[in-house]
């Protein structure tokens, strides 16, 4: 087996970009549902789109790339908005309690937006994944399996981390990063744009996002004992 670097360090970056985008909404939606649910929608959205592509990647080059960024970042454009609503009943559930019959988003939504984020994330990889297989398949695949294995060791090791953060503000910070992504993904399907842009874009959102989940909220019930 013959293998070159360069592909297999291409493979491995592109790999590690676009799957630790995946597991950073995975831990995020795992915090707020405390459940391993967007892990696996997550990882089933990812095997959805890489294993055909490790198997027949050519014909995704297909696709032209417009329409492939057009449709991811019109997919996060939802998930996002979706998110900052669920995010703004979340603040005010945080401030007066919630009401009887439980709280939070169903299984099923975080399901399918898990799942929905695997499948973009994947998608954006095989795109250039895709390109790569031809000039040394082993290095590709190689890269690929490596890049893989070490987001999901990293996701392992931060998930009880996500746990101590609170449900509203986690919802307000994925609501973020879903709508950076789509942000980004619009604008360089038109012109190319550095992934430096990507954290700027994310602190705009995260402040706007957190405005629109605070704004006219009702004061918290007071505490103090009567006197």
């Amino acid at each position: 087996m013959f293998l070159e670097p360069a592909i297999l360090l291409a493979a491995l970056g592109i790999t590690l970009l676009e799957m630790s985008e995946a597991s950073a909404v995975a831990l995020a939606l795992h915090g707020d549902s405390r459940s391993n649910i967007p892990f696996f929608a997550v990882a089933l959205g990812v095997i959805v789109i890489l294993i055909p592509t490790a198997l027949a990647g050519n014909f995704i080059a297909l696709f032209p790339l417009f329409y492939v960024r057009i449709a991811s970042a019109t997919l996060l454009l939802y998930f996002g908005q979706r998110l900052m609503k669920s995010a703004k009943r979340s603040m005010k559930f945080q401030r007066i309690g919630f009401p009887p019959g439980g709280h939070g988003d169903t299984g099923k939504s975080v399901a399918s937006t898990a799942f929905s984020v695997g499948v973009v994330e994947a998608f954006e990889a095989a795109i250039v994944l895709v390109a790569l297989f031809p000039e040394n398949y082993d290095s590709t695949l190689i890269g690929l399996v490596i890049g893989i294995v070490a987001v999901i060791a990293a996701a392992y090791i931060l998930r009880s981390q996500i746990r101590k953060i609170k449900q509203a503000n986690m919802k307000v910070a994925v609501s973020a990063l879903l709508l950076s992504f789509s942000l980004f993904w619009y604008i360089e399907s038109v012109r190319a744009i550095d992934d430096l842009f990507l954290l700027p874009f994310f602190v705009g959102f995260f402040l706007l996002v957190y405005y629109y989940s605070t704004r006219n909220l009702p004061p918290a019930p007071s505490t103090r004992a009567p006197e």
